[in-house]
């Protein structure tokens, strides 16, 4: 039930209506959106809801292009040609075949899936037919431009065959007079033969019109021109017009014939009219939503609003187009707090809050989607009365205040517990005392009923009342008060002030007129407005506060979790950096330990031989070189690598401190690093143990290592081990797997190839490429000799032909 009758037209909704019908594409839609209907059915809203949900999923999935454009209406034709004898023209029959085809496409498009994603609108399809046999039958009598086709009938194609066969003749007669009165001079020589009457004639100029024998049918505006039918044509243009008579006849005999076929299934075509133009409507909902933002809501089947960041959809688009934002209400209706009653400044934005409750609430129960964020939930009311703007009435001797307690007996006899009011200015128009006693016991009365309702008002008696009443509310518009303008929010849970004396300085009124105007109201008032206002304030700056309080804990926690992440991960990477290091490190102590061994071992074998003897002791000093720090000018240690090897910096090891040497000393050879365990002193000379090698050495040679010196050679160890790391990293990414020798000398090629190939091992690639050239074979015989002694290399071979041939060597590493 709605109350007054020109609901829609208080509510705006008749802009909606228009606003569908430009959207729709034919009459068909722009007729459904004419049927549009108030509902109470639970069920019969839902299903609506969700088809128009539905085709706003087609209209916004990809891949997805819904076949319209050719909803023609037809029903006017088809309800003419159910007489006997009348026929559908050309036009028509091809506007039916157009309109069956998109049946036919939409039909074929919602159920071209067994599991089809669109159920809804799946259910439409059942009792819609597509006609195959009658887009068949119009297919073959009509062309795709609709008209006739030749073949639509023997007949017709006899008579079409002799127009053609005739007009072909007055054809080559006519150009033959016209070529000869050209050359006479009676005719233009641009002149050709044109069609007046249906009929063939020669433009004539009318000096020689007599000279041309024949029947003259027109003449030009300007008098100049006289169009002559020769004699020699006359009765071929006969001719033609019978056989045109006799082709208009046989249409007319195919068409009635195509009618007569047609006319059994008039009812199931109409049907398919009313499919057509439901998925127009359809569409232009869709349309409609996408353009409001509006989504469907969770509906249930009880009385209740509880609506966030719900939206006037007009004034939406009115914003939108001035590049504005919209500021969305939130409203809350349900059997705790039925009514809400609405206080605050003039122009703050009252009215505009109860017509956007009315409005989304009727759009919801006609079956269109809502612009209110996806969080909201809605319910089903029987009964929408309105009491909106002023209802005076000369005519039936009606007052605003009359007409508005007009309204209240109406909603007071006819309210239930699902019944929504939406009333406006609540009990103004009337002297304020009485007029306010009246507005509370009416508010009472629709308390009783347990009616639903949002009421605005200024009545401070009724704000009093909707304090202590269980079932309403205060709610408050907002206002700013140091900027002197509107807010446009709604503050449910305390009333609002009328801000009466801050809009009164904003306009400009004089100061000392608005002190005497408070003077006389008395500061109990006026203290009871600043405290409203004062309450409104601080409840915005507390709400703001709690806000921004979550918005930092959730920032909070999110740099709690990337911080954890983050020294999960600098753990992990440390104990793996640490371990490599570790691994490192014992891999250069145990290569030095061996090779201080083998220089003892290779000493003592070759004590006789000085020569020898000074040999070994320069390999073993140049691999010193290798591993012994050396400081530079700047004061930082650098070490002498191989010239495969970079350059890495390690500390310079600390004097031991002077200590007796006993059993059991831990030692090492002065210069030297590697350390050693004293086993025995015999004299002037100890046996020490390098590790598994034993070797007898000068006392004098030796200096004991403390423990904290045995640390600091553990840590550079470690170091070394990292920094050796992080190079062979920085070799894998900078490393290539070609080079190129050609050009250098035996030696020079053959050093390249030694170090590309040891840093080819390190850092693990399974092949790579040489570049060597033909030539003589010389180079090429020379860097596969080395190849073949190296440890590492698995196979080398030639490159394919189409590569380089034997100009290049591919070797395969292990």
């Amino acid at each position: 039930m709605l109350y007054p009758q020109h609901f829609e037209h208080k509510t705006d909704f008749t802009t909606i209506r228009r606003l569908l019908k430009e959207k729709c594409i034919s009459s068909l839609g722009a007729e459904q959106v004419d049927h549009i209907e108030f509902s109470t059915d639970f069920e019969e809203i839902t299903r609506k809801l969700n088809e128009t949900n539905e085709m706003v999923s087609v209209l916004t999935t990809d891949g997805e292009d819904l076949p319209i454009g050719d909803f023609f209406d037809i029903r006017q034709a088809l309800s003419r040609v159910r007489v006997e004898g009348l026929f559908l023209d050309e036009a028509e029959v091809f506007g039916l075949w157009r309109a069956l085809e998109a049946v036919r496409k939409l039909v074929a498009f919602l159920s071209r899936n067994e599991e089809t994603p669109y159920p809804y609108l799946s259910e439409l399809l059942p009792g819609t037919e597509t006609f195959p046999l009658i887009s068949k039958k119009i297919e073959s009598i009509l062309n795709k431009f609709g008209k006739i086709k030749d073949n639509a009938s023997t007949e017709l194609a006899h008579i079409r065959h002799d127009i053609q066969q005739v007009e072909n003749s007055v054809s080559r007669t006519l150009n033959a007079i016209l070529r000869q009165a050209q050359a006479d001079g009676y005719v233009e020589k641009d002149a050709a033969p044109t069609m007046r009457e249906g009929r063939l004639v020669l433009p004539v100029s009318p000096a020689f019109k007599r000279k041309i024998s024949g029947i003259v049918h027109d003449e030009s505006a300007t008098g100049k021109t006289v169009f002559i039918e020769p004699q020699q044509v006359v009765e071929a243009n006969n001719r033609i017009r019978e056989l045109e008579g006799e082709e208009r006849r046989e249409i007319i005999r195919i068409l009635v014939e195509f009618t007569n076929f047609v006319r059994p299934y008039s009812e199931e075509i109409f049907a398919s009219q009313d499919f057509l133009g439901l998925i127009d409507f359809l569409r232009a909902k869709a349309l409609f939503a996408l353009e409001i933002n509006a989504i469907n809501p969770r509906i249930d089947n009880i009385c209740q609003l509880e609506w966030n960041k719900a939206k006037h959809p007009l004034l939406f688009l009115s914003l939108k187009k001035q590049h504005k934002e919209i500021v969305p209400l939130d409203i809350v209706l349900n059997e705790n707090q039925r009514i809400l009653l609405i206080s605050g400044p003039n122009a703050g934005g009252k009215s505009v809050c109860l017509k956007t409750v009315v409005l989304l609430q009727y759009m919801l129960q006609c079956g269109l989607l809502i612009p209110v964020h996806d969080s909201s939930r809605a319910g089903i009311f029987e009964r929408l009365f309105i009491d909106i703007g002023d209802e005076q009435s000369i005519e039936n001797d009606l007052s605003t205040y009359s007409s508005h307690l007009m309204n209240m007996k109406y909603f007071i006899r006819h309210s239930n517990p699902k019944t929504l009011l939406l009333i406006d200015e609540f009990g103004t128009g009337t002297e304020p005392t009485i007029g306010g006693a009246i507005a509370e016991a009416t508010l009472e009365r629709f308390n009783r009923n347990k009616t639903f309702g949002v009421i605005t008002t200024h009545y401070t008696n009724l704000k009093l009342y909707a304090d202590a009443t269980e079932g309403i509310v205060n709610g408050a518009m907002l206002y700013d008060r140091h900027h002197l303008q509107p807010l446009f929010q709604l503050s449910i849970g305390n009333p609002g002030s009328s801000f009466a004396v801050e809009i009164a300085r904003k306009i400009g009124l004089p100061e000392d007129l608005i002190a005497e105007a408070a003077e006389k109201v008395g500061s109990d008032r006026m203290d009871y407005d600043k405290h409203l206002q004062d309450i409104a304030r601080d409840k915005r700056y507390w709400e703001n506060k709690r806000r921004d309080i979550r918005l930092k804990e959730k920032k909070l926690e999110a740099t709690l979790a990337k911080y954890e992440t983050e020294m999960s991960t600098i753990d992990k990477q440390r104990k793996e950096i640490t371990q490599q290091a570790k691994n490192d490190a014992q891999n250069l102590l145990n290569e030095t330990n061996a090779k201080i061994e083998n220089t003892i071992r290779q000493i003592k074998e070759a004590q006789a031989e000085k020569e020898k003897t000074k040999e070994i002791r320069k390999d073993f000093e140049d691999f010193k070189k290798h591993i012994t720090p050396a400081p530079s000018s700047s004061g930082e240690v650098k070490k002498n690598v191989s010239p495969n090897h970079k350059k890495v910096p390690i500390p310079q090891p600390v004097s031991p401190l002077e200590k007796k040497i006993v059993v059991g000393s831990t030692v090492r050879l002065k210069g030297q690093t590697a350390t050693g365990t004293i086993i025995e002193i015999q004299d002037k000379q100890a046996i020490v143990a390098f590790g598994q090698l034993k070797s007898t050495v000068k006392l004098s040679k030796l200096e004991t290592v403390s423990n904290n010196q045995l640390r600091k050679e553990k840590n550079k160890f470690e170091n070394l081990g990292k920094t050796t790391t992080d190079e062979v990293r920085q070799r894998k990414l900078s490393f290539k797997s070609d080079i190129d020798v050609r050009g250098m000398r035996g030696d020079e090629a053959l050093q390249a190839v030694t170090y590309f190939i040891d840093d080819a091992i390190m850092v693990g690639v399974a092949s790579v490429r040489i570049l060597h050239g033909t030539g003589t074979g010389a180079l090429r015989q020379l860097i596969r000799q080395y190849l073949g002694t190296v440890h590492g290399v698995k196979k080398y071979r030639d490159e394919h032909v189409q590569f380089g041939g034997a100009g290049i060597t591919v070797v395969d590493l292990e």
